[in-house]
């Protein structure tokens, strides 16, 4: 199991993603511009600078929805390779088969 703190933070950091998407995305597409003239391009890059760091999508962390494990994370399930081997040895993930030999 993560820290509780560790849990938390991400998803503060994802609502913060989710408040400033769009501000961001249009900021990024002015600086990206270049028929634009360069003094709107700067002052686009000034005010995205000034938005909150963890208002950026690259922040976050890909975390288990069990045990909040970072790293192992399979996308398809939202879930560690350790959680999903437990789950689907109790047989609780339909189409999933233990392999052994």
């Amino acid at each position: 199991m993560a820290r509780k703190s560790s849990i938390e933070k991400n998803k503060n950091r994802a609502k913060l993603v989710a408040l400033h998407a769009s501000k961001r995305e249009r900021l990024k597409a002015l600086v990206n511009d270049r028929d634009l003239p360069i003094e709107e391009r700067f002052n686009a890059g000034l005010k995205l600078s000034e938005m909150p760091r963890n208002g950026s999508k690259i922040r976050l962390r890909n975390r288990c929805e069990l045990t909040g494990r970072p790293r192992g994370y399979y996308r398809k399930f939202k879930m560690s390779r350790i959680a999903l081997r437990d789950l689907g040895s109790t047989g609780q993930v339909p189409g999933l088969v233990k392999s052994s030999w």
